[in-house]
């Protein structure tokens, strides 16, 4: 797979994330479905704290693609939902680190939202990632 980033403007750079990215030669793609900070057991984690809850659900998605075999790595695509974006901006470092550790900077999303799945998450995480 070879991924060519596409960036008409440079300031997104900065936060961490292409404004696009070309996808050629990829063999298998892998759509995630939203990840929480969720216990195994499927009960919610961290109520109340942004960073643990941001840093479970990257664990998260991290299980997901490694069990098909990819990581982080292999995002191209991440939409990140919030009940609160100024708390989510508080914290977003817990996500850049992880992506620039992996050498990614996928197209990215945030969005705030009324609430999640279940009221005590503050933040879900889903991804599409090619190899």
């Amino acid at each position: 797979m070879e991924r060519t980033a596409i960036n008409p403007w440079t300031w997104s750079l900065a936060l961490g994330y292409n404004q696009g990215e070309l996808i050629t030669g990829q063999n298998r793609t892998l759509y995630c479905s939203g990840q929480a900070a969720m216990g195994d057991d499927g009960a919610p984690r961290h109520e109340g704290d942004m960073a643990a809850q941001l840093a479970l659900s990257l664990d998260n998605l991290e299980a997901v693609l490694g069990a098909a075999g990819m990581s982080l790595a292999n995002l191209v695509r991440l939409n990140v939902y919030t009940t609160d974006v100024d708390l989510l901006f508080r914290h977003y470092g817990v996500l850049a680190a992880r992506l620039g550790a992996a050498g990614v900077a996928p197209t990215t999303t945030m969005l705030g939202v009324a609430r999640l799945a279940l009221p005590a998450l503050l933040v879900e995480i889903e991804g599409i990632a090619a190899a």
